[in-house]
């Protein structure tokens, strides 16, 4: 990756309460999650403006959003404190809308079963019924997790000492390759035969009840998401050569790990993987995030369509928009991860992650905020491994200030492995904390640590 300063930006549990009246609490400003209808924009008719005087609790919004005898209506709440929650994502028979600035939605049917979910807030399920207004309250929830991949899952020894991270420190959560950096899937997946690819990693790690295991991990107290590898994919690549990038001659491309990309660019390679998020979603899983959704870092690389800063982030929006429509009826948050200095850049850093594009399909942005990985410091920082919580609060500041968005609207990867960069230092607890520091003083909706090897040591993790 080129020197990306060259563009530096000027700018430096538990359910949940179903129940028909609800704590009154003001309203409050909130960022709109994504590009769904607000309540009653297609699906309803918009609620008439309360005059002067009149309740603003979100029962009031509820009993107050009727549109028809027939129409459903309610409200979503914090379940902690009552208020309403502005902007929440309601799904009614698969079809999603956003809650307005009380918390209030409606839509015309006589009974529904509907799904709702926010930005740090656990998702949750009701049914609803015309004439009976319905509260729904969301607990609040912000996702502490550790990584497992491919292997760390299906190895009982990694994955329990994972789990057992849960009550001993403040791990609350699993972020669990679903597909991996080498395009292995830890389950016995349809979607990887029905391509070709599982044929070529005949003697992958597999759990064979999948499900089960979810299910388990719920049972435990657990938060669980699903890491899907998307572009870089050389299992696909040998199965579909069509599908492969290209270098300058035309020849199949490959990384430094001599492993293949499908084009981000192809139609083909979105549906592939969006088969793989829906079977995820369907083994229960609370979040989708996509890894390596991007186009290669390497120059004269060739595409099905010219290799231009507006292609690039056309078509890496294009797939998370066509994510987020195609997983919208699991009702699972839908999350992406970019590189650190995405948040810095002001162009697609030549890989069609720029960082204005992305707030719209995505409900979580999780910037890989790795000191070891800025190569190039920051203005006033070169040495990043000296001063992790800096190179965290700085790249969140900026990330905020480039979108707009709230710190819930993020949750970072930071590091827990030992640097490769600059001074060879083990990442502990003190380095460890100051990452977590500076994650949380933004409101972030939680963090996530990365070791590739997914070895945690408890005694180095925040409690």
């Amino acid at each position: 990756m080129t020197n990306p300063f060259a563009q530096w930006s000027r700018a430096s549990a538990c359910a949940l309460a179903i129940v028909c009246f609800a704590p009154s609490g003001a309203a409050f400003a909130a960022q709109a999650t994504a590009d769904v209808p607000t309540a009653g924009a297609s699906i309803a008719s918009a609620a008439s403006t309360p005059a002067p005087g009149t309740p603003t609790s979100a029962a009031a919004a509820a009993r107050s959003f009727v549109t028809s005898p027939a129409a459903i209506h309610g409200a979503v709440v914090d379940a902690r404190t009552g208020k309403p929650i502005p902007a929440a994502i309601v799904t009614i028979d698969g079809r999603p809308l956003r809650a307005d600035d009380r918390g209030a939605f409606s839509a015309d049917a006589a009974a529904a079963d509907i799904a709702v979910r926010a930005p740090g807030y656990l998702a949750t399920r009701a049914r609803a019924e015309a004439g009976r207004p319905v509260t729904v309250a969301l607990a609040p929830f912000r996702p502490k997790a550790v990584y497992l991949s491919v292997f760390g899952i299906t190895s009982k020894t990694l994955r329990e000492a994972a789990v057992d991270l849960k009550g001993a420190t403040a791990i609350n959560a699993l972020v669990v390759d679903m597909k991996g950096d080498r395009g292995i899937t830890p389950y016995p997946s349809a979607a990887r035969r029905a391509s070709g690819a599982a044929a070529r990693t005949p003697n992958a790690p597999v759990v064979r009840d999948f499900a089960a295991l979810v299910a388990d991990l719920h049972r435990r107290g657990l938060y669980l998401i699903a890491r899907i590898v998307v572009f870089k994919d050389d299992p696909l690549a040998a199965a579909h050569p069509e599908w492969t990038v290209r270098d300058a001659d035309g020849n199949i491309w490959r990384d430094r790990e001599k492993l293949r990309w499908i084009d981000p660019s192809l139609r083909e390679t979105w549906a592939h993987n969006l088969d793989v998020a829906e079977e995820a979603a369907k083994l229960g899983f609370d979040e989708i995030q996509f890894d390596y959704v991007r186009f290669p870092d390497a120059r004269e690389l060739r595409f099905s369509v010219p290799n231009t800063r507006a292609n690039r982030t056309a078509a890496i929006a294009g797939f998370l928009r066509a994510a987020r429509e195609r997983l919208a009826p699991y009702n699972v948050f839908v999350a992406a991860d970019i590189f650190g200095y995405v948040c810095w850049n002001e162009d697609d850093t030549a890989i069609g992650q720029q960082i204005e594009t992305l707030g719209g399909p995505l409900d979580y942005i999780s910037p890989m905020l790795y000191p070891s990985g800025f190569t190039w410091g920051l203005p006033g920082c070169t040495q990043p491994t000296a001063d992790p919580g800096q190179i965290v609060r700085r790249s969140l500041v900026e990330a905020r200030s480039r979108t707009g968005l709230p710190g819930v609207r993020f949750r970072p990867w930071l590091q827990a492995f030992r640097d490769y960069a600059f001074d060879r230092r083990d990442f502990a607890a003190a380095e460890i904390r100051a990452q977590v520091d500076a994650a949380e003083a933004a409101d972030t909706d939680g963090w996530m640590l990365w070791n590739a090897r997914n070895r945690y040591d408890p005694r180095q993790l925040p409690k």
